[in-house]
């Protein structure tokens, strides 16, 4: 399971990346958010979860294969 960072700067962007994509890691620009948006953000982020639909799963097994195909000996880079 690799990394799926998202730049979220509000909260419908945090929510929508948790269920389509299921990000492991937030990011967010200090410069963009304010520290109230960057709490409501967090908390949006971490009580939602994926969503489990195919097209969801599907995506993520694509981003998977990507990412063995280039760690694999054999891929030149």
């Amino acid at each position: 399971a690799g990394i799926r960072c998202a730049l979220v700067h509000d909260t419908f962007s945090a929510k929508a990346t948790r269920e389509h994509n299921d990000t492991n890691v937030l990011a967010m620009g200090e410069r963009v958010i304010g520290p109230g948006l960057a709490q409501e953000i967090v908390r949006i982020w971490l009580e939602t979860p994926f969503s489990e639909e195919q097209r969801h799963v599907g995506r993520i097994g694509k981003v998977m294969k990507l990412e063995e195909n280039a760690s694999s000996p054999s891929t030149v880079i």
